[in-house]
């Protein structure tokens, strides 16, 4: 059985949980260490258990515990090598994985498949994890699609897709105009209709759900962004899960198959 659970997704932190049995891992960890083992004990995991730490990018919302938390628990950390440079200065280089792109390898009893996406970050790589039967797309900050990402994406048991903002409480909210630019730039992050246009695109025929997450909190809303992905698998809005900032998401297993949800590309 292959479980899923995040710690909190957004602006303010950024932790996901992968487990199978035999391996557990963490993908991102933008909290401290005190608040990672606190957001762990809800999914009654303690940091001992975890095998490894992925990261996707040097941003502080998904690296800020990396490195406290890896000392700590003598954990590897793997990422890119633009990721690690910026953290080897507070990792002992023997914990460091570099990873490169397109190339997938086995931790434990899981397989990874890094792969590389358009965001303002130094090699920045979002993952596709699987146990031999099952696989989970992860996309969680990302500026526009491409082809590339269309297919690694395709064929999955379960996604979880960044509904970053929604174009019109970006343009009205209180973001400098500069950074309104960089959020729905190329290298910035996705808009809802962007998300659902990228899942409209996928071969969604083992697909079992799908969740929301990094959603802005001044430029969203957990209603727009189930809207945009349910109008594609015409589904309720309401079988949208949104991995929240404070509570996360629960674990959720891939054979916990919701009316409505796997539907052919």
């Amino acid at each position: 059985m292959m479980r899923v659970a995040s710690l909190g997704s957004g602006s303010e932190g950024n932790a996901l949980v992968v487990s199978v049995p035999g391996t557990t891992i963490l993908l991102d960890c933008g909290f401290s260490l005190a608040e990672t083992t606190r957001r762990l004990a809800r999914l009654d995991l303690h940091p001992q258990q975890l095998d490894a730490i992925l990261v996707t990018h040097e941003h502080t919302d998904h690296i800020s515990g990396v490195a406290s938390l890896a000392r700590r628990y003598h954990l590897p950390v793997h990422a890119s090598h633009g990721t690690l440079s910026a953290l080897t200065q507070r990792l002992n280089q023997s914990q460091c994985v570099a990873l490169t792109s397109d190339r997938p390898y086995t931790l434990g009893a899981l397989r990874i498949e890094p792969f590389a996406v358009p965001h303002d970050a130094r090699e920045p790589l979002q993952y596709v994890v699987g146990d031999g039967q099952r696989r989970l797309g992860v996309l969680t900050d990302v500026g526009c699609t491409t082809p590339h990402i269309q297919d690694i994406l395709s064929g999955c048991d379960g996604l979880i897709l960044e509904t970053n903002h929604d174009p019109d409480l970006l343009e009205q909210g209180p973001y400098p105009a500069t950074l309104k630019a960089r959020v729905r730039g190329r290298f910035g992050h996705l808009a809802n209709h962007q998300a659902a246009q990228l899942l409209a695109s996928l071969d969604r025929s083992r697909l079992q759900w799908v969740a929301a997450a990094h959603l802005s909190q001044r430029n969203n809303t957990p209603q727009h962004a189930r809207q945009a992905l349910a109008a594609v698998l015409a589904c309720p809005a309401g079988d949208i899960p949104v991995l929240d900032q404070q509570l996360g998401l629960p674990w959720r297993t891939l054979e916990d198959l919701l009316p409505g949800l796997a539907t052919p590309g």
